[in-house]
C-alpha cells in the first residue's frame, strides 16, 4: 500500500512540474542594430498593450500575458504584425535602417511570424517596381498574379495548420484580396497618367513659412517639382535628407522645390517647429486644410511628388520620388 501511495505520489509531482513549464505568457526578446527608438509598443485595436523598454545597447527582454491572436509590433518608424498566443518565447533581430530586410523571429512561434515578414517584403518588391504601373493591363495582371501564388505558396509551407481558424481564415482573405487591391492601385495610377500633359491644377495662397503666401502661378517659368507631405508621416520623412540632397545639387538651376504640408490646423505650429529643426530648404508651405489641389491630383496617400512644366503643364502626376535614381534621369533627361 505505502508502494502505491509513493507511486501516486512521485506521478503527481511529475504532472505537476510539467504543468509549471507550460508558460502562460509570451517572451520577447532580442537586439536592435542600428537603434533609434527607447521603447517598442505591442498594439491592438484596442490600443497599447505592452510599452518595452530598449536599453542603451539595443537590447530588450519581456513578458506579456495575450489573448492568442493578431497584434502589431511597432518599432520607431516601422511597424511590423505579429502572431501572439501565450508560451511563445520569441527572439527578434533586426537593423533600424533595413527593417524588414533584417527583421527575423526565431524561438517558438517563429513560424508564423517570420511569415509576416516575408508577406511584406513580397508585396514591396512588387510594390517598388518603378514599371508596374506603366505596363500593359496584360503584363501587370501576370506579374500580380506570379507574386499572388508565391504569397500562397508561401502561406501553406510556413504557417502552422493548428492556429485560431478566425485567424486564419482571416489570412486566407487577405492574400485572396491583394490582386483586387493591386487592380484598384493600377486603375487610380491611370487616372493620373491621364493629367499629364494637361494644364495643372492650381493651390492658390498657401501659407509660405518665410512669410506671405505662395501660388503656384507666382512660380511659372520653372519648373516645380512638389512635394505632399505631413509632419506625422513616416514615410515623408524618409524621403527629407534625400530631397535635401537633391535640391542641394539644382540649386540656382531652373527648377523650384516646393514641399506642401497637408497637416490639420492643430499641427500647424509642429510644421513650422519641423521646418526649422530639419532646417528644411526649398519652398515651404502650408495648404491651410485646403485640400482643392490634392484632390485634383487624386492623392489617397503620402508622400506624392508631382512635376510641372515651366508652362504650367503636368509632367509628371505621380513623379519619382527624390530617392529614385529615376528622379535624376527624368531630371536629365529634361536638360534642367
Amino acid at each position: 500500500m505505502k508502494n502505491l501511495i509513493c507511486l501516486l505520489l512521485i506521478a503527481f509531482l511529475i504532472a505537476s512540474c510539467k504543468k509549471d513549464t507550460v508558460k502562460n505568457y509570451v517572451t520577447l526578446s532580442g537586439t536592435i542594430k542600428n537603434n533609434n527608438t527607447d521603447t517598442l509598443s505591442i498594439l491592438q485595436n484596442t490600443g497599447i498593450v505592452k510599452t518595452i523598454k530598449v536599453n542603451m545597447d539595443g537590447t530588450f527582454s519581456d513578458t506579456l500575458k495575450v489573448k492568442a491572436g493578431e497584434y502589431i509590433l511597432h518599432a520607431g518608424k516601422e511597424q511590423v504584425r505579429l502572431y501572439l498566443k501565450n508560451s511563445y518565447d520569441l527572439k527578434i533581430a533586426l537593423n533600424a535602417q533595413e527593417f524588414y530586410k533584417s527583421l527575423k523571429f526565431d524561438g517558438l512561434g517563429e513560424s508564423v511570424n517570420n511569415y509576416f515578414v516575408k508577406k511584406e517584403l513580397l508585396k514591396e518588391e512588387l510594390f517598388n517596381d518603378d514599371d508596374l504601373f506603366t505596363m500593359s493591363k496584360f503584363d501587370f495582371n501576370k506579374k500580380v498574379e506570379a507574386t499572388s501564388i508565391k504569397l500562397a505558396s508561401l502561406f501553406d509551407n510556413i504557417v502552422p495548420k493548428d492556429l485560431d481558424t478566425a485567424f486564419v481564415n482571416k489570412q486566407k482573405r487577405e492574400l485572396f484580396s491583394i490582386k483586387t487591391q493591386f487592380n484598384e492601385m493600377f486603375d487610380d495610377k491611370q487616372k493620373l497618367f491621364s493629367l499629364n500633359g494637361r494644364n495643372s491644377p492650381k493651390f492658390v495662397d498657401y501659407e509660405n513659412y518665410n512669410g506671405g503666401t505662395t501660388s503656384l502661378d507666382d512660380l511659372k517659368g520653372k519648373y516645380v517639382y512638389i512635394d505632399l507631405w505631413a509632419t506625422w508621416c513616416g514615410p515623408c520623412k524618409i524621403e527629407i535628407p534625400f530631397l535635401k540632397r537633391v535640391e542641394k545639387d539644382y540649386h540656382g538651376k531652373n527648377i523650384a522645390f516646393v514641399s506642401i504640408s497637408l497637416d490639420k490646423q492643430k499641427n500647424h505650429e509642429t510644421w513650422k517647429k519641423m521646418v526649422a529643426e530639419k532646417e528644411l530648404t526649398g519652398v515651404q508651405l502650408y495648404a491651410k486644410e485646403n485640400l482643392d489641389f490634392v484632390m485634383a491630383f487624386n492623392v489617397s496617400s503620402i508622400p506624392r511628388f508631382i512635376l510641372i512644366d515651366p508652362q504650367g503643364k503636368v509632367l509628371k502626376a505621380d513623379a519619382p520620388r527624390p530617392s529614385s535614381k529615376k528622379l535624376i534621369a527624368l531630371f536629365k533627361a529634361l536638360e534642367i
